[in-house]
């Protein structure tokens, strides 16, 4: 079957048929519109924030290069020490997001979750990683990774700056091959759409936030790798 409602994409629900004994397993798929452009890249629509807050009509499409990404992963993984723990940092960082957001009231609790989007984590990672030096990345040093990724995060927001990782990045790895129109793409900045208030409300949160990572980094982590978390 299928359903639909407003500032939401349509859903097909997967259902066994009533005579099938073996299987129970239903599912429930999104239906995105998406673009093909060529090499694995899509263009997939951009979902509504609400009836009273459409996207912007040059905002109506968004990039989709989990090929390219995955061509990066595969890169960082040869070049990086095998107990690399920058998706572990990933992880963790999206869990602190998720612990603050619960405690937040709206309209500040959508707009922490839409700036700190699982993408921006994901931007955020990839540019610090680039910085290199890759070996410091080991799982011995998870919290002070961690806390650099947090810091970095931190001064992009209050910049009001944080560049799409692939539209116009002349600093990629050889590995990572790029259609020549993203190459020569004009970059984006992925927090244009936010006012500066919110932006700084957003790092000040952030912050506040990284003085309970250790109850998050608990749940993730080896306990010999904690360490008490300084307040920046």
């Amino acid at each position: 079957s299928l359903s639909a409602c407003p500032g939401r994409p349509p859903t097909l629900h997967i259902v066994p048929c009533s005579d099938y004994v073996c299987c129970h397993i239903s599912m429930a798929v999104r239906l995105i519109p998406a673009i093909p452009l060529g090499d694995a890249l899509y263009l997939t629509a951009l979902l509504p924030e609400g009836a009273q807050a459409p996207p912007a009509p040059e905002a109506l499409w968004s990039l989709n290069a989990s090929r390219q990404e995955q061509r990066l992963l595969s890169w960082l993984k040869e070049q990086a020490p095998a107990s690399s723990c920058h998706l572990k940092c990933l992880q963790i960082l999206k869990g602190l997001r998720d612990l603050r957001g619960q405690g937040l009231e709206e309209p500040f609790c959508s707009q922490w979750g839409r700036v700190l989007s699982s993408y921006v984590l994901k931007t955020a990672l990839f540019s610090l990683l680039l910085q290199g030096p890759l070996e410091a990345w080991d799982e011995r040093f998870l919290v002070e990774r961690l806390e650099d990724l947090v810091l970095y995060l931190r001064d992009c927001l209050r910049k009001q700056v944080l560049m799409h990782f692939f539209l116009g990045n002349s600093g990629l790895p050889e590995a990572v091959v790029l259609p020549r129109f993203l190459k020569e793409a004009t970059p984006v900045n992925l927090l244009a759409a936010f006012d500066g208030p919110t932006l700084d409300l957003v790092a000040f949160q952030l912050i506040s936030t990284w003085i309970q990572a250790p109850h998050v980094i608990r749940m993730y982590s080896s306990p010999r790798y904690l360490r008490p978390v300084p307040v920046p």
